[in-house]
C-alpha cells in the first residue's frame, strides 16, 4: 500500500509498504478515506514531538470503511466509520474507571505506532463508531472537535456562563463552539489578527485581540474587572497558562486543553481567594464523539467553513511541509486519500 511517511525530522515522502494484513479477532482493517493534519503532526514533521520514534507513519484525526473483520467483531464489511486514534489498554486504573483518554498505557495512531496517512490500517473495534449517514470527509474532522468537545463537558458550567478560550487554532475553535452549543457566552483571545477576524467575521464570536492590548486589560474590560467564569487555554504556550489564572472569575473555572511540556507555575493565594477550580483536559470519550457527530449532522459545526485546505496521499509531502511555515488563511487541512 501507499503511505506517507516521516522518516526523520523534515523528511517526509510517499513509500509503498507491507499492507496490514488480516485483522486479528476484535481488530478490524479499513479502508482510510480521509485523515485531518493536526498540529502534532507538524510537530512531528519538525521534530518538535519529545517522545515519538521515527520513521513514523502519522495520522490520528480518520475516517474510512470496512474491509474486513476479525472473529467476535459487530461491524459489517462496508460499514464507513468514524476512528477513534486512541488504543486503551482497558485494564488500568483509568480504563476501569471508565476514562480510557488517559489509559496509563495509552497508544495513539500516528504517535505512539503508526497512524492514518497511508491507504489501509487495522485498528480495534472498540475505536470504530459507525458514521450514521455523516459523510467521511465530515467524519474525519470529529476527532479533533471530540478534543474541544471533550474539555467543554469537563467544566461542568452553566448555560450563560461568561467564556474565554484562550487560543484561536483549531482546537481553540473547536472549543469554542461547543463552549457555545453548550449555551456559554464565548469570546475568543489570541495574538493573531487574522485568526481573530476568521472567529468574529465567519464563526460570529465576540475576540479580543492581544496583539493591541495586554490579555489583562482586554480581559478587565470585558467583565468589568470580575474574570471570566470559564477560561480554557488551548495555546499550548506556558506564559500563556499561566496568565490564564489572572483572567478566572471568583468561584470560576480554568480548564487547560493544551499540554506544555513545562512545569506550571502560578500564585497559590491568587487561586485560593478566588476558590478556583481547575480542570486538566486529555482527549476525548465516545459521547463526545458521538455529541460531536450530531452535531455536525444537525448543522451546528459549520465544517465548511472550518476546513480551508485540502491535499491528496501524494501531495501530503510538499504541502504538509510548506502548511508547516505558511500558516495564513489555514484552520484545518484534510487529505483525501480513498
Amino acid at each position: 500500500m501507499k503511505a506517507v511517511v516521516c522518516r526523520s525530522p523534515g523528511e517526509l515522502v510517499l513509500e509503498d509498504r507491507p499492507a496490514p494484513g488480516a485483522p486479528l479477532a476484535g481488530w478490524a482493517l479499513v479502508a482510510v478515506s480521509h485523515v485531518g493534519i493536526c498540529g502534532t503532526d507538524y510537530h512531528i514533521f519538525e521534530g518538535k514531538h519529545p517522545f515519538l520514534a521515527y520513521p513514523r507513519i502519522m495520522g490520528h484525526e480518520v475516517s474510512g470503511t470496512v474491509v474486513e473483520t476479525g472473529e467476535d467483531v459487530d461491524l459489517a464489511v462496508g460499514e464507513p466509520v468514524i476512528i477513534n486514534p486512541y488504543l486503551a489498554c482497558g485494564k488500568c486504573i483509568a480504563c476501569r474507571h471508565g476514562k480510557p483518554n488517559c489509559c496509563v498505557r495509552i497508544e495513539v495512531l500516528g504517535v505512539h505506532r503508526d497512524g492514518a496517512m497511508a491507504e489501509q490500517i487495522l485498528v480495534p473495534a472498540q475505536n470504530l463508531y459507525p458514521s450514521n449517514g455523516l459523510s467521511l470527509a465530515d467524519a474525519a474532522a470529529v476527532e479533533f472537535l471530540a478534543i474541544g468537545a471533550h474539555a467543554v463537558r469537563r467544566a461542568r458550567a452553566e448555560p450563560g456562563a461568561r467564556t474565554l478560550v484562550i487560543g484561536a487554532g483549531p482546537i481553540g475553535l473547536g472549543a469554542a463552539l461547543f463552549a457555545r452549543i453548550a449555551g456559554l457566552d464565548v469570546s475568543l483571545l489570541d495574538m493573531s489578527t487574522e485568526r481573530l477576524d476568521f472567529a468574529k467575521g465567519e464563526l460570529g464570536f465576540a475576540t479580543l485581540d492581544g496583539s493591541q492590548k495586554a490579555a489583562a486589560e482586554l480581559v478587565r474590560e470585558a467583565t468589568g474587572g470580575e474574570g471570566f467564569d470559564v477560561v480554557f487555554d488551548a495555546t499550548g504556550n506556558t506564559a500563556s497558562v499561566q496568565s490564564a489564572f489572572a483572567h478566572v472569575a471568583h468561584g470560576g473555572t480554568l480548564v487547560l486543553v493544551s499540554v506544555v511540556k513545562d512545569d506550571i507555575v502560578f500564585s497559590d493565594p491568587e487561586f485560593h481567594k478566588r476558590e478556583m477550580t481547575l480542570i486538566g483536559s486529555r482527549n476525548a470519550l465516545r459521547v463526545d464523539f458521538d455529541h460531536v457527530a450530531a452535531s455536525i449532522r444537525n448543522g451546528a459545526v459549520p465544517l465548511a467553513k472550518l476546513v480551508t485546505h485540502r491535499t491528496t496521499l501524494a501531495g501530503t509531502p510538499d504541502d504538509l511541509a510548506r502548511w508547516a511555515h505558511e500558516k495564513s488563511g489555514l484552520i484545518k487541512a484534510v487529505i483525501e486519500v480513498g
